[in-house]
């Protein structure tokens, strides 16, 4: 192969690749830099006007925006105590692989099962925290392809 064609082959590779990253699906919340907090959203709003929660366990207060479900409640109970949780993976770092969390050191957010009715395995729900006490909190319903951001207040 001569030199050009062997110029050509790498530039169309190199095009494809970068095509690649600019149509990947797009984070749901999107990375800011460190110390900022992301842009509120309509999640965010929600939670905000939601009808607060109290359990007369825990003394946690939530507002639920309507995309976070009634299971819920008992792993964010077992969050503000620091366990016991239902499963042995949760309270594990979540490493943010996907990068569609704010970037955050190594360690930042922790994951936590919300249990699916009717599933034999843990399901694909979670909570997901940010900071040591948590901070930030996000819910995914579909294994970590997308999260919402809620808040929650002691």
């Amino acid at each position: 192969m001569d030199r050009t064609r062997l110029w050509l082959v790498v530039a169309v590779i190199v095009a494809g690749l970068w095509s690649w990253t600019q149509y990947r699906q797009a984070p749901v919340v999107p990375p800011v830099a460190t110390g900022q907090s992301p842009a509120p959203s309509s999640e965010a709003a929600d939670s905000v006007n939601a009808p607060a929660s109290v359990s007369p366990s825990s003394g946690l207060q939530t507002r639920f925006p309507a995309f976070l479900p009634g299971e819920a409640q008992p792993v964010l109970e077992a969050i503000a105590r620091g366990g016991p949780y239902a499963y042995p993976q949760d309270d594990g770092v979540f490493q943010n692989r996907e990068g569609r969390l704010p970037q955050r050191a190594r360690g930042h957010y922790r994951e936590y099962t919300v249990p699916t009715p009717g599933a034999s395995d843990r399901g694909a729900r979670r909570i997901v925290t940010g900071g040591d006490p948590p901070t930030e909190y996000f819910y995914t319903d579909d294994h970590y392809g997308s999260f919402r951001r809620f808040e929650v207040t002691p």
